[in-house]
């Protein structure tokens, strides 16, 4: 009997196989990454507590975006009130030019129209010439030099009285002193009698805790119809 050739049946299954591979790769995964967060976890590392903080870290950032938006809209505002005061000044002191403009004119205008119409004026027979205040020797002690003039050319002497009056505040209250409250004469008038020129030196004692401001000076003349000059001069100290 001859022999018959042997048949062998064997079963492929290529599904199989792949899904074998395939669990077998995500089991390694899935060890790789624990074995991976076993190792952060002992050496410390929190994966919670960092999205948190990185959560936290979102929130600040977000947080000083929105201040730096205000602040930037702040300086944004300011640099237009800035700009809007700028012109508020160009434009004030250009007003303010055309004011003294004008002002110049109409003392122009009223120079003219006084010499059209002959206005009779009457001249100023004494002037003051020179106001000036320097330290005394003591404290508080000033001494005020006032020379008189005369703006016209002398015919004869011309003579007459002066008052002072210092004003100033002592404790912000305001108070005005008189020349017999700070110096020896009693009247508070000083006289004077001259032709060309006179120079008259008073001194003064200012009471403790009196700031001056500015000091009024008023000449009398006794010329008859004379006009009295009045004039006002800030209290400035020459150096010594």
């Amino acid at each position: 009997m001859a022999n018959s050739p042997r048949l062998v049946v064997r079963t492929y299954a290529p599904l199989r196989r792949y899904l074998i591979v395939g669990g077998a790769v995500l089991i390694s995964l899935i060890a790789l990454y624990a074995a991976f967060e076993w190792g952060r976890l002992n050496a410390g590392y929190d994966s919670r507590s960092a999205r948190a903080q990185l959560g936290e870290l979102k929130d600040q950032i977000r947080k000083l975006e929105a201040d730096s938006r205000g602040q930037r809209l702040q300086l944004a505002s300011q640099e237009t009130e800035r700009a809007g005061q700028v012109r508020e000044r160009a434009e004030l002191s250009k007003a303010i030019g055309d004011l003294q403009a004008e002002v110049g004119r109409q003392a122009q205008d009223l120079a003219f129209y006084r010499g059209v119409v002959g206005e009779n004026l009457q001249a100023e027979v004494v002037r003051i010439q020179q106001f000036r205040v320097a330290r005394g020797a003591a404290s508080g002690e000033y001494v005020v030099k006032l020379v008189l003039g005369r703006p016209l050319r002398p015919e004869d002497a011309v003579s007459g009285t002066v008052k002072m009056t210092f004003e100033g505040t002592t404790a912000a209250t305001p108070v005005n002193l008189d020349l017999a409250a700070v110096s020896e004469v009693t009247d508070g008038t000083l006289n004077f009698n001259y032709r060309y020129v006179e120079t008259l030196e008073q001194t003064i004692n200012l009471p403790a805790g009196f700031q001056p401001a500015r000091t009024t000076v008023e000449l009398q003349p006794a010329r008859k119809g004379a006009n009295p000059i009045r004039q006002t001069f800030l209290w400035t100290v020459e150096a010594s």
